[in-house]
């Protein structure tokens, strides 16, 4: 099921305002995923950043393949963090991963 229209509307807003040059393809992904069932509970805002950051993570960097080598999950997220934010900085995301656990 999907989000409500108003909940649509600001999932839409909130991820023009957190990535105004990222590809429509990838736009669209995020969007979905931020509108999934699971992340009704949370601000739209938040719900978009976990979207983004867990897309780019497993469509833009090398974290498939770190847990495929046998990495855990921590590990795999730490050493794709620079590729994470690079993909953010050339979408010109408004923010960045910062090393702290912070997700």
């Amino acid at each position: 099921m999907s989000a409500p229209t108003g909940r649509r509307r600001a999932i839409a807003k909130a991820l023009t305002a957190l990535l105004p040059l990222a590809p429509y393809a990838d736009m669209e992904k995020i969007r979905a995923d931020a509108g999934a069932v699971h992340m009704k509970s949370l601000p739209p805002t938040i719900a978009v950043w976990l979207a983004t950051t867990a897309h780019i993570r497993h469509v833009h960097t090398d974290y498939e393949k770190l847990l495929a080598e046998g990495y855990d999950r921590d590990s795999a997220r730490f050493f794709v963090m620079e590729q994470t934010n690079m993909v953010l900085t050339r979408w010109r995301a408004t923010r960045l991963l910062e090393d702290d656990g912070e997700e």
